[in-house]
């Protein structure tokens, strides 16, 4: 098993006690951290007010990428919780679209499809190097070089994994509210984009590894 896979299920199991506990309590739905925000098209995200309602804000970096995928796939089980809300960067970001993308397409089981297929491809595009020459001699390349030397047409997979989002779909009819970060390379200040905006080259520059990536423009 990839160790992107091993990390997302092993999660998901430590999740499962604790999340049972949660959703049998009678605790009050929290109100939405965020204020609501139109589409390009002036709707509104759509969203219930029945069962227990969260607004996720998903970390960075591809380990903690891969965790997130269990506990998402784990609570998008229980047909009691609504998503209203995420924010992500990075792997984050990655997670965010595809949760917002298949809950728009199947619902909750749309959106652990989309989660499932993306987490298994990048297991098998990116095998592990580490401890082996191969992988101390990428390090060291990426170290010595700019990425516009190292890797000069810009090639990027994650291009390809994210090919069945439907980004113009997710644009114009989102299902909850979703924010993504980027960082201006111009000055470092962080940008954030929310759901009428996003595009597969804003996930990218979310997502974007400085010493192995252009910058996204």
């Amino acid at each position: 098993m990839h160790n992107a896979q091993r990390l997302g299920r092993a999660l998901r199991a430590l999740l499962s006690p604790v999340l049972k506990q949660l959703v049998g309590t009678e605790a009050p739905a929290p109100e939405p951290l965020l204020a609501p925000a139109p589409s390009s098209n002036g709707a509104s995200p759509k969203r219930s007010r029945k069962g227990l309602r969260l607004s996720l804000a998903l970390q960075g970096g591809g380990s903690f990428g891969a965790y997130t995928w269990g506990v998402l796939d784990r609570l998008l089980e229980e047909k009691d919780i609504t998503v209203d809300a995420v924010s992500g960067a990075s792997a984050g970001a990655i997670n965010a679209v595809l949760l917002s993308s298949g809950i728009a397409r199947k619902g909750h089981e749309g959106a652990r499809e989309a989660l499932a297929q993306f987490w298994e491809q990048a297991s098998r595009a990116a095998p592990s190097h580490t401890g082996n020459p191969s992988g101390l001699a990428l390090d060291l390349s990426t170290r010595l070089m700019s990425p516009y030397q190292f890797n000069p047409l810009d090639f990027n997979p994650l291009r390809a994994l994210l090919g069945e989002v439907d980004f113009e779909a997710l644009r114009k009819d989102p299902p909850l509210r979703l924010l993504i970060g980027t960082t201006r390379v111009s000055d470092g200040r962080l940008r954030i984009f929310r759901e009428h905006q996003i595009t597969q080259d804003i996930v990218l520059a979310s997502a974007c590894l400085p010493m192995l990536q252009h910058a996204v423009t």
